[in-house]
C-alpha cells in the first residue's frame, strides 16, 4: 500500500530548474524593488543634490547601510524558505552592522559643532522617514510573501521576518536616493526604526500567510 502510493505521488514529477529559488526570490525583489523605485520617484522625486551627493561620504554611508541590511535579509530568506532551512550568522551580523554606524554616528558627533548636532540626530523629516521606509518597502514585502507561499518554509515567522528585513532594506536603500538627512545618528536611529518596522510586519504576516 505505502509503496503504490509514492508510485503515485512520483507520477508526472516535473525536475526542478537549477537555482529555482533564487531566481524566485532575486526576481520578485527586483520587479518589485522596481515598483517601489518608480512609486518614489512619482510621490517624493530625488533628493535636490542628487547629483553631487555621491561624492559625499554620507551618501555612500546610506546606500552600505541600508543595502547590507537587505543582502542580510536576502541571505537569511533563501535560506529560511526551504522545509529543512536554518541560518544564524545574518541575524547575528545585522546588530553588529548597526553597532559599527554607532561607532561612526558617535564619531561624527564629537567632531560636530554645538549647532550641528541636532540636526545629526533628528534631522528636519524624522517624524516621516521611518513610514516612508515601511510605504516603500510593502511591495517588495508583500510580493515576496506571496512568492513564498509556494514554498514550505519549516518556521513561517522567522521567514517572514527575514522577507521583512530584506524588504525593509530595500525599501530604505530606494528611500535614500529622496533622503537628503546627513547625520549618521539619524541613519542609526530613523532608518533603522523604518526597517524594523518592515521586518515585524513580515514576522507577523509570515506566522499568518506562510503555514502549511
Amino acid at each position: 500500500m505505502t509503496d503504490d502510493l509514492i508510485a503515485r505521488l512520483a507520477t508526472n514529477l516535473k525536475p526542478v530548474r537549477p537555482n529555482a529559488l533564487p531566481r524566485l526570490i532575486l526576481g520578485t525583489v527586483l520587479v518589485s524593488a522596481i515598483v517601489a523605485a518608480l512609486a518614489m520617484l512619482m510621490w517624493l522625486g530625488t533628493r535636490a543634490d542628487i547629483a553631487t551627493a555621491p561624492g559625499t561620504m554620507m551618501f555612500w554611508t546610506k546606500f552600505g547601510y541600508t543595502l547590507a541590511l537587505a543582502v542580510l535579509g536576502g541571505v537569511a530568506t533563501l535560506a529560511l524558505a526551504r522545509p529543512d532551512g536554518s541560518i544564524r550568522w545574518p541575524w547575528l551580523a545585522a546588530p553588529v552592522l548597526l553597532a559599527l554606524l554607532l561607532v561612526g554616528a558617535a564619531l561624527q558627533l564629537a567632531n560636530a559643532a554645538p549647532d550641528e548636532m541636532m540636526p545629526l540626530v533628528i534631522g528636519g523629516t524624522s517624524l516621516v522617514c521611518p513610514w516612508r521606509i515601511v510605504v516603500l518597502a510593502l511591495p517588495v514585502l508583500l510580493a515576496l510573501l506571496l512568492a513564498m507561499r509556494r514554498l514550505a518554509p519549516a518556521n513561517p515567522t522567522l521567514a517572514g521576518l527575514a522577507a521583512g528585513l530584506l524588504a525593509g532594506g530595500t525599501g530604505a536603500w530606494i528611500y535614500s536616493f529622496a533622503c537628503g538627512e546627513h547625520g549618521m545618528m539619524f541613519l542609526a536611529l530613523f532608518y533603522t526604526l523604518g526597517i524594523a518596522i518592515v521586518a515585524g510586519l513580515g514576522a507577523l504576516l509570515g506566522r499568518l500567510l506562510l503555514r502549511w
